[in-house]
């Protein structure tokens, strides 16, 4: 949450043709719920199943650029997966960067909404401690830290186009 998954997916898929899929707002528009709605009616289990299925149908797109959510390798065997189907990447920020980044736009994520700038922090860092270990099973670590301005997003782009070897298709 925060790292720039969508920002720099987006910024990628405009410079490369590639398709950008946001798998959160892909299963909203599938099961035509909120991800809110369906962890309410199914529980986080419930919730986490249907992420799996919809994480291995979008795996099947070519030349697509998948942001899963911040839980989604730290489920069932989803990271073994996602590096035998794909290129994962975890996209690397630092802990200052994702708090003032989450304490921006914190009203648009539950989870963190009525949190305190305290209880975010201690919240970034109680998720990285117990999510690093299936994050550093990403295949790539890439340094997503300067996403703020246009500049900053193409430039950011680039360099993660070039290291990841993307062709363009445009």
């Amino acid at each position: 949450m925060g790292c720039g998954k969508s920002t720099l997916g987006r910024t990628v898929s405009a410079m490369t043709g590639w398709q950008f899929i946001d798998l959160d707002n892909y299963i909203e528009q599938r099961f035509h719920r909120t991800v809110k709605e369906i962890f309410a009616e199914y529980g986080e289990e419930g919730f986490r199943r249907r992420e799996r299925a919809m994480l291995q149908e979008v795996a099947d797109f070519e030349n697509a650029i998948i942001a899963c959510g911040g839980g989604t390798p730290c489920f069932f065997d989803n990271m073994e997966w996602m590096n035998s189907h794909g290129t994962t990447v975890f996209l690397d920020t630092s802990v200052d960067k994702l708090h003032k980044r989450l304490m921006r736009g914190r009203h648009k994520r539950p989870l963190i909404a009525d949190k305190t700038d305290e209880e975010l922090l201690a919240f970034i860092h109680e998720a990285l401690r117990t999510r690093m270990p299936h994050y550093s099973m990403a295949e790539k670590i890439f340094t997503a830290d300067l996403l703020d301005s246009e500049c900053e997003k193409s430039d950011t782009a680039r360099r993660f186009i070039t290291e990841l070897n993307i062709p363009s298709i445009l």
